[in-house]
């Protein structure tokens, strides 16, 4: 077997450090969401760290496509919760803002963002729930959405 950096590339790619999680990723019920909305204007909602697989660690503001829908997430960890809000825009550099808010939440230690999770829990007044390929995960809302209204 001859051993080049393509092979070693594979070799390692199939490594894993931790066991497959058996939650779905984040981003699979953001995809998931979306589409059940029919690609509506807006949504926010909280999904709880132990329901999913935090695959979009450290991502603050970002582009998103679902099925050709670009839509710009803010993306906070509020714990006990991720907190996603999800706008139907054209895509943008949202390298700089992104690098900001991440920035903003390392000098703040955190605590604006554990606060406001913990307010959360207190505040929450409806729930849905998302098919995944990995069975339903329960998302949360401060209120009922209007789904498909522009604010």
């Amino acid at each position: 077997m001859k051993w080049d950096l393509s092979t070693v590339a594979a070799a390692v790619g199939r490594l894993r450090l931790r066991p497959r999680s058996k939650k779905p990723k984040a981003s699979a019920v953001l995809d998931a969401y979306i589409r059940q909305l029919e690609y509506a204007p807006w949504t926010s909602y909280f999904v709880k760290y132990s329901s999913v697989d935090n695959d979009q660690f450290g991502w603050s503001h970002f582009n998103w496509t679902v099925d050709g829908c670009n839509y710009h997430i803010l993306r906070t960890g509020c714990y006990p919760f991720i907190k996603y809000h999800c706008t139907k825009r054209p895509r943008a550099d949202l390298t700089v803002e992104n690098r900001f808010y991440g920035l903003v939440k390392i000098l703040n230690l955190g605590i604006p963002c554990v606060v406001y999770g913990t307010v959360a829990l207190f505040f929450i007044s409806h729930t849905e729930h998302v098919t995944t390929s990995k069975g339903p995960v329960t998302l949360y809302f401060l209120y009922k959405e209007d789904v498909g209204s522009r604010f």
